[in-house]
């Protein structure tokens, strides 16, 4: 491509505007479908959007499938990526590769059926169907077009052995087990098996923390969810020790939901809902030098800051960028060896187009 700037390995030459911006903080990517000699293109079958994304775009438009999809092909057609405006976030895909530059690092051969393990909100996204074949009405999303991943993006093969949709749940949200069984691996090397609080334990990457938690040796873990169905839904699988219901914008009656369960504030409680004004609640439900992970996209993380502050909380917060080495191949070793877990995603994709629990 000589009549184009240099290929960067983070994708700098596919900004279009504001140019030197990264491609996440970009408004408008360039989704020219020639690929630069480090680039991949794929083939996109399938979109995933997070789930805090959707239930904004489907509550600013009071469920309205019709308006949702037409919102999500506007923003995709205007910003050359999929990036809800108001949440920041994206989602991810699953496609076929295209086409596969000489000097791309990644790994991936032609006819490759893979998920991207990047943000939609970087990755340049073109579609030609309208996503014609989408109600609007749940995160999954058929699609045509084509999307790039750079040098540095990172992707993974489709495994044969498991569904197609329930593999793309797991990788959706495969950084959540990953992190959670970092740190409550550094709990017990230090010689103490920590309790474990998941806000939102209903959800794909609630479910998943909960799951990698007992693997790593918690000593007891709590769900905390909503409403009774996901109560119900979470005690029926005993993926938690304990399961308990609280509204997470509560910030008392979710602490006291923790302690209750627990017999005392959480060693490490990790926030999986999608709505945002959970940070205070998460931060009064961890004992004192405990751990919070973030792994929502509706967190404030102004708020749980300051809020941490304000109430002389001495946590460490972390924030959970959806990255750790080897996620992928852990989270779908996860799902397969417990059944538990793959009961509660096998129930959840069953129930297509009901809204998304708590996530």
């Amino acid at each position: 491509m000589t009549d184009r700037r240099p290929a960067s390995p983070v994708g700098l030459h596919r900004v279009l505007e504001p140019v030197g911006a990264l491609p996440q903080a970009a408004t408008r990517l360039d989704v020219d479908p020639r690929i630069w000699p480090d680039e991949v293109r794929i083939r996109v079958e399938l979109l995933n959007l997070d789930a805090a994304s959707f239930r904004q775009l489907s509550d600013a438009h009071d469920g309205d499938g019709d308006a949702v999809r037409a919102a999500v092909a506007a923003i995709i057609a205007d910003r050359g990526k999929m990036q809800n405006p108001v949440t920041g976030s994206g989602g991810m895909l699953v496609g076929v590769v295209d086409e596969v530059g000489p000097e791309s690092p990644l790994g991936l051969d032609r006819g490759d059926r893979v998920a991207t393990l990047v943000s939609l909100s970087l990755t340049p996204l073109a579609v030609t169907d309208g996503l014609a074949r989408w109600d609007g009405r749940s995160e999954q999303v058929p699609a045509a077009g084509h999307a790039i991943l750079f040098g540095r993006s990172i992707a993974a093969r489709i495994p044969d052995d498991l569904p197609g949709e329930l593999s793309m749940a797991v990788m959706d949200v495969c950084g959540a087990p990953a992190l959670t069984r970092r740190v409550v691996e550094q709990y017990a090397t230090a010689g103490r098996r920590p309790t474990v609080a998941v806000i939102g334990g209903a959800g794909k990457s609630g479910s998943m923390s909960l799951a990698a938690a007992r693997h790593a040796g918690a000593a007891r873990t709590v769900g905390v969810v909503p409403v009774e169905a996901e109560e119900s839904l979470l005690s029926g699988v005993g993926l938690a020790d304990l399961v308990a219901r609280a509204d997470a914008r509560d910030p008392v009656a979710l602490a006291a939901a923790v302690t209750g369960a627990l017999g005392g504030p959480a060693d490490v409680t990790i926030v999986c809902v999608d709505v945002p004004g959970c940070e205070h609640g998460a931060i009064l439900a961890t004992a004192g030098g405990g751990t919070v992970i973030f792994f929502s996209m509706a967190t404030s993380f102004s708020a749980a800051a300051l809020g941490a502050e304000g109430l002389a909380a001495d946590v460490t917060m972390i924030i959970g960028n959806g990255y750790v080495p080897g996620h992928a191949a852990y989270a779908m070793d996860l799902l397969r060896s417990d059944a538990s877990l793959r009961g509660l995603f096998e129930q959840r994709l069953a129930k297509h187009g009901e809204p998304p629990a708590a996530d």
